[in-house]
């Protein structure tokens, strides 16, 4: 993994990326039942589901990695920021992106691809998850923890396309 990572922001389906791994929000239960998950679910099949399920629950600030079923993605990493109570809890958003990044590491992958995290159920802003996602890159690289190469934020509207475009210049700015 490289530093420094490469991030774009693109307003499309993250399930068409052909990347080492996707992130996607998930629940406790780890059911691909949210709006994301169904979407990834369909092109990725059932199997995917049913691996996350057999590794749940998990509390939030977790992630479990599956394999990507039908994706072009080999693997598909389900990252835990928000639980059933839909509490907004900033430690879970970032625990969950550091344990997404972790399972990144372990598996030596280096060109990742995620939906925003934390906006699921409207728990978190795009504004407030993109602050987040900037603030877990900048603690990994002071700490010399791995990122990966690069990462492709895959939003599905304008309002999320600007909030993760303004954090990620922000990121490039700190980083010169």
């Amino acid at each position: 993994m490289a530093d420094p990572i490469e991030i774009d922001v693109w307003q499309g389906e993250v399930a068409e990326l052909e990347v080492d791994a996707i992130i996607v929000p998930a629940n406790e239960s780890l059911f691909m039942t949210g709006p994301l998950g169904r979407a990834v679910k369909r092109t990725a099949g059932d199997s995917v589901e049913l691996e996350a399920v057999r590794q749940g629950p998990v509390e939030p600030g977790s992630a479990v990695v599956t394999g990507g079923g039908n994706l072009a993605s080999p693997y598909l990493i389900h990252a835990v920021a928000v639980g059933h109570e839909l509490r907004n809890d900033p430690a879970s958003l970032v625990a969950a992106l550091h344990a997404a990044f972790d399972i990144a590491a372990r598996l030596s992958l280096g060109r990742l691809a995620m939906t925003p995290i934390g906006l699921e159920r409207g728990v978190f802003g795009a504004d407030e998850a993109a602050g987040h996602l900037v603030e877990v890159i900048e603690d990994r690289r002071r700490r010399a923890a791995p990122l990966p190469g690069s990462l492709v934020i895959a939003v599905s509207n304008p309002q999320e396309a600007a909030a993760f475009r303004a954090a990620s210049e922000a990121l490039r700015a700190a980083s010169r």
